[in-house]
């Protein structure tokens, strides 16, 4: 079936509404079940009416054949009126109609729609550009539909005749079906508030050749421009927090920047994922299209334009929190700062339930400068550990710890020391350890590195030394280890025909599914679709690989520690239902980096440009160049010449460029470019390009590259795009920013009790 065009259908009220009041009386828990159930829904809906389309297609040679059909089907999904409540879809603050998005394609095709408008809402003749087919949910909307005289010019002012063909009163139970050369009026009758359901054959904010005209016997007639706001379904606090504490899956995305969602007050439960960025992670992180998911911003700012990108994106459950996280604070609600705010909570509840050892930095610092038997087992990533380190510690991440310990702490007398940037990993890493039962006294460093620095001590780094790979011997203790905890933390175990069927309800229930071996290891082998998280980082960034609270979550690791180790404070963390892979055999695994599935791009794409020719048009001053990375990522390196510019302000400065220029968007591997060069193409009508191979591939040609920030780049610690770790700034800047952060750290066991809805059960084991 076509998409090219269609129609918009409740978008120029004439008559004044009076207001009423339309909630429904269902309580948030029972309404957000309609939420729930309205994604399926949907999903299905569209699905049906694509086949009945390519049915008509191969049978007539004309896909509008199947129309009558769709409508049908329409029907169907409007019956059911528990998926549409008032509150989910209510008229505007002064009783204005209002269209919500509820599916598009990316090209802007198969459209739905629900259409609201309070008693006397009436719009004037007005033709449509494609096919259009409205079914109620309820409330009676008058359909007139008319033929015209003459086909529209292309003028700002012509005039037709009008000639009456049908009408219908569309209610629950029946639709209407329009044709592309249909005019039709439409009225709400009987005193009642209405909701309609609108499907057309593409996306209303892509139309803007229709025309409306000044009576039923037409008369002039002029062209009209797509909606000012298209919303999507709506959800106060009160119902959100109703939610949270039951047991349906549920995501929220706060879609605000990673520096602002971290500077500022923010849900629990949310998963950041900025809208500069949403496109190249929201697959990953909400790998189920019909999942409930609130978009959240500060107080309403942003999460319209971020819902319609996770629509056309193929997501069916999008509601907007009313409000933002302003409104959620207001109704009383707790609020937390910072980045991990969930993870890193946890860890600070596992120390205070479990009363976890510790050492003080300078009671470290004096039995290392004895050189007693003490190793120092620092738990961050590779990355991490790279840039600093205590002197003499050994790189040991996460989940690592239990693997390799029995490698690099061979003796049952040695102190283990486990430590961090600051606390949370210190704790989880020290407690997975006793939590194992190993042999030797294991301690956690009191405040980690920031403590080290605060105390005057001098830090290293490069990667000097790294926990070796274990023998089998070493292998086979921490396998004992793991499967002896597992069993008292309770965690499931499946096999390959287990995870099949848990595949197999994926439409209806969200999974994850992780490979918590190391990176190397990942790329070397790794069961086909599962993604890469280090083990420690999953638990400790658990919001950022899964945004779906309820979720079924996977874990292997083809050693039997690592998945075992991850899963035992997973089940402690709560809110997810944990199973750890087992019985799989090398035969099952795939080489290579982990894929990554993108949406299609809901605009033209712009053309590509390699280095060779970007370097050429640079020189000659030929071309614009844009790097869209987060701030600190330009500031460490980027493309000489390259200019620092944030998605919001890309469209004005590549409007505001010479007009002998060309635009060329880059970013780290090329990917969100796209997106975001094809978007400044439609909004501008400039040429605008992509960097092939982004920023990296033009390093690895050895051209020329900078660092440090432009006029355009916010000082550090003031960005927007990104957050910067206090160990980003120097002396007693530097010294202030560790003590805040570690108060915070602390504080957060205090704000779990006021929020009263994290799942946690610390458990000794």
């Amino acid at each position: 079936m076509t998409s090219r065009n269609a129609l918009a259908l409740a978008d120029i009220p004439t008559v004044a509404p009076s207001l009423v009041d339309t909630s429904t009386a269902a309580s948030p828990a029972a309404a957000f079940k309609s939420a729930q159930t309205r994604g399926d829904a949907i999903n299905a809906f569209i699905a049906r009416a694509r086949e009945i389309a390519a049915d008509a297609q191969a049978a007539t040679g004309n896909a509008l054949a199947g129309l009558d059909a769709i409508a049908a089907e329409l029907v169907k999904l409007a019956s059911q009126e528990a998926l549409f409540p008032d509150r989910h879809f209510p008229v505007g603050a002064q009783g204005e109609p209002g269209v919500y998005r509820l599916a598009e394609d990316a090209d802007g095709g198969f459209a739905l729609y629900a259409s609201v408008g309070l008693p006397g809402k009436s719009v004037p003749p007005h033709d449509h550009t494609t096919w259009a087919i409205i079914a109620g949910v309820r409330g009676d909307e008058h359909n007139v539909v008319y033929r015209r005289s003459a086909s529209p010019e292309q003028s700002a002012e012509s005039v037709a005749t009008l000639a009456k063909v049908r009408e219908l009163t569309v209610r629950s139970g029946n639709a209407i079906v329009l044709q592309p050369d249909d005019v039709h009026t439409i009225e709400l009758l009987n005193g009642k508030a209405g909701v309609h359901l609108h499907f057309y054959g593409l996306a209303l904010d892509r139309l803007f050749d229709r025309v409306r005209f000044e009576h039923t016997q037409g008369g002039t007639y002029k062209t009209f421009g797509p909606p000012a706001v298209i919303r999507h379904a709506a959800i106060d606090p009160t119902e959100l927090k109703a939610v949270i504490a039951g047991d349906s899956e549920f995501a929220i995305l706060d879609v605000r920047e990673e520096g602002v969602f971290a500077r500022d007050p923010h849900l629990l439960f949310a998963s950041n994922v900025p809208l500069s960025q949403l496109e190249v992670s929201i697959y990953s992180l909400l790998p189920r299209l019909s999942t409930p998911v609130v978009v959240v911003d500060g107080a309403g700012e942003s999460a319209n334009l971020a819902a319609a990108i996770l629509v056309r994106a193929g997501y069916t459950g999008v509601s907007v929190l009313t409000g933002g996280t302003a409104a959620w604070q207001a109704a009383g609600y707790t609020v937390f700062t910072g980045t991990n705010s969930l993870s890193k909570a946890f860890g600070e509840q596992i120390e205070h339930d479990r009363e976890t050892p510790n050492i003080s930095v300078t009671e470290l610092k004096a039995r290392l400068d004895r050189a007693e038997d003490i190793v120092v087992l620092d738990s961050r990533p590779i990355e991490e550990f790279s840039a600093f380190h205590i002197p003499g510690a050994i790189d040991c991440p996460g989940a690592e710890l239990l693997h390799r310990v029995h490698e690099a702490v061979p003796s049952p007398d040695t102190l283990i020391v486990v430590n961090c940037a600051g606390r949370t990993r210190s704790i989880l890493g020290a407690q997975s350890l006793l939590n194992a039962r190993v042999p030797n006294r294991v301690v956690a460093l009191t405040g980690g590195t920031m403590e080290w620095l605060i105390a005057g001590y001098s830090l290293a780094n490069g990667l000097d030394r790294y926990a070796a790979t274990p023998s089998a011997e070493a292998l086979a203790k921490s396998r004992q280890l793991a499967t002896a905890l597992a069993d008292r933390a309770g965690v499931k175990r499946i096999d390959l025909a287990t995870l099949h069927k848990l595949e197999s309800e994926q439409a209806t229930r969200t999974l994850y599914r992780f490979d918590v071996r190391t990176s190397d290891e990942y790329v070397a082998g790794h069961l086909a679709g599962w993604r890469h998280a280090a083990g420690g980082q999953l638990v400790q960034a658990t919001d950022q690989y899964v945004a779906t609270r309820g979720a079924r979550i996977v874990l292997f690791d083809s050693a039997g520690v690592r998945d075992l180790l991850t899963a035992s404070w997973l089940v402690q963390l709560g809110g997810y239902e944990v199973f750890v892979l087992s019985g799989v055999g090398p035969q099952a695994l795939e080489s290579g980096p982990e894929r990554r599935q993108l949406p299609a791009l809901s605009a033209l794409p712009a053309a590509w440009i390699d280095a060779v020719e970007l370097q050429t048009a640079l020189e000659a001053h030929l071309a614009q160049l844009f790097d869209i990375e987060p701030s600190d990522v330009y500031r460490r390196r980027h493309i000489e010449g390259a200019r620092y510019a944030t998605r919001a302000g890309l469209a004005e400065a590549v409007a505001a460029a010479p007009t002998n220029t060309f635009a060329v968007i880059t970013s780290e591997d090329s990917t969100l470019a796209q997106y975001v060069a094809a978007e400044l193409r439609q909004a501008t009508g400039r040429d605008v390009r992509v960097l092939s191979g982004g920023t990296q591939g033009w390093l690895a040609s050895g051209r020329p590259v900078a660092s440090g920030g432009d006029a355009n780049t916010p000082a550090r610690g003031h960005a927007d795009d990104a957050w910067a770790t206090p160990y980003a700034f120097e002396g007693e800047e530097r010294n202030r920013r560790f003590k805040a952060y570690l108060d915070w750290e602390l504080g957060l066991v205090a704000q779990l009790a006021a929020d009263g809805d994290a799942r946690i059960r610390v458990q000794a084991l």
